[in-house]
């Protein structure tokens, strides 16, 4: 009976000790952790990017790296320059129906403020209801864009303002037809000529215009941007924590850099299908190259948690679902898909940067909500009145 007591009052002691270690342990993690989110907070936040922990690179994305932070000033070019007559022409023709051919359909019909400057949409509706090929990007911060569309076909809003009007499957109008329709209307004279000095109504000068209102849609300072300078509660621990990730084991920041979040180079992440009924020869279409079959412009993540659905084809709904794509490294199957386009046969060789990265569901999390804090409220656009 001795014995029996001293082996229920060791084991009690023993349980009791190693229940002590064990929350003793899980107390020092705490602390570890707690620290060192507060380390990196203290750093994150203080205004100097050079303080910052160094960020984990490809070797093939440090010659197009710049560090992640605010917008820049946008800059207007020299043969189109900023007045504020001819942003609100180009405002008023971004919602004007009548440049396509069913006089139905405007710029704001893909692009509409109250959606992020997108629709919301897979794929947008356009002339007699045909839907598009490709997800509508939005045209939020398009200013810093080095191309515009997904295959970078555009290379500067005042080329990228047309190509909709003309396309079949868009507006389905023509821009010189566009033009003569917008010239018979009497109210579009005095706006011309107070944003241009003529009544004159050219096809280069609608680009103009719209361009012109396309490069004032800026993000405002956004919670990220708040707490880069100096705001250091502006963050909660995971999106401190979800920063970070972003910057190291999650590379992200591989092509999501500057002030921008993009290098606004074009990259392959294993989403053109080809030899699908959905594929898409992506860059390709635009170069002739064999190389870039399969590549897309790399978007901005500026609002991101506002522009979805992502992708090219619209096919993530959630952006958890992205960054697990991400995470498990878009596991292709087959390895290199081909396709035959015109008696050539191109593959799809996906990005090196594509990989396993195994992220954690806590740090997907992370993740998420540090994406959120590159979001600003939504500021509503009244639309103008149209001119008769």
């Amino acid at each position: 009976m001795k014995n029996s007591l001293s082996w229920l009052l060791l084991a009690f002691i023993t349980g009791s000790f190693l229940q002590n270690c064990l929350s003793n342990q899980v107390n020092r993690d705490a602390r570890t952790k707690s620290e060192f989110i507060a380390r990196l907070r203290q750093l994150y936040s203080s205004g100097d990017p050079a303080r910052w922990p160094k960020p984990m690179l490809d070797a093939g994305a440090e010659p197009y790296f710049s560090e992640i932070g605010h917008l820049p000033e946008v800059k207007f070019p020299e043969d189109n320059p900023y007045s504020e007559e001819k942003v609100m022409l180009g405002k008023t023709l971004f919602f004007d129906p009548r440049l396509s051919a069913s006089d139905q359909i405007a710029c704001a019909s893909c692009h509409d403020p109250e959606l992020a400057w997108g629709d919301g949409r897979t794929f947008s509706f356009g002339h007699n209801r045909r839907l598009g090929t490709r997800n509508a990007m939005t045209i939020l911060n398009s200013a810093y864009a080095g191309t515009l569309f997904w295959d970078g076909r555009a290379a500067s809003l005042e080329d990228q303002s047309q190509m909709p009007i003309q396309d079949t499957r868009e507006m389905s109008g023509h821009i010189d037809l566009a033009a003569g329709k917008i010239a018979k209307i009497k109210g579009y004279e005095i706006l011309f000529e107070k944003a241009f000095g003529s009544k004159k109504v050219t096809k280069d000068n609608i680009s103009k215009a719209l361009a012109a209102f396309e490069r004032t849609i800026v993000s405002p300072p956004s919670t990220f941007d708040r707490f880069i300078d100096g705001k250091a509660d502006a963050f909660t621990d995971h999106e401190v924590m979800g920063l970070h990730l972003f910057r190291t084991k999650a590379q992200c920041i591989n092509c999501h850099n500057s002030g921008y979040f993009s290098n606004s180079r074009f990259e392959n992440i294993g989403t053109s299908l080809l030899g699908s009924e959905q594929e898409d020869l992506g860059r390709f279409t635009v170069t002739q190259k064999p190389e870039d079959a399969g590549k897309f412009r790399v978007p901005s993540l500026r609002e991101v948690s506002r522009t979805g659905p992502w992708m090219h084809n619209g096919s993530f709904t959630t952006l958890t679902e992205v960054i697990r794509f991400y995470s498990r490294g878009n596991p292709e199957r087959p390895v290199h898909p081909s396709t035959l386009y015109k008696g050539t046969v191109l593959n799809s060789q996906k990005s090196e940067m594509m990989r396993l990265l195994d992220l954690s569901d806590e740090e997907i999390a992370q993740l998420e909500a540090f994406l959120e804090t590159l979001n600003t409220k939504n500021h509503r656009i009244v639309p103008p009145v149209l001119p008769e």
